[in-house]
């Protein structure tokens, strides 16, 4: 199971820019665990999008529980593929 779930949606202002949005729940633990979470997702975005993200569209990467243990690798072809997903 991925360490994030990936929502995508098109935006109808015909602007190509990117935009992107990150949230953790408190489930997935205490205020130290989400931020670090969210450090990850923001590097993820910072890695991947400018290459393959979907313009003109709204992202957000919902972090999920596995996603601390996760290796960074792994959570970055998690995106790649989710991202080459939506785009067909």
């Amino acid at each position: 199971m991925p360490g994030f779930v990936l929502l995508a949606r098109e935006r109808a202002d015909g602007v190509a820019d990117m935009r992107i949005g990150y949230t953790v729940t408190k489930k997935i633990g205490n205020a130290v665990v989400r931020n670090r979470m969210k450090r990850r997702l923001r590097a993820l975005a910072r890695d991947v999008l400018p290459e393959i993200g979907l313009p003109g569209c709204d992202h957000v990467l919902i972090g999920r529980s596995g996603g601390i243990e996760r290796d960074f690798a792994q959570l970055r072809a998690d995106l790649v593929k989710a991202l080459q997903k939506l785009s067909r």
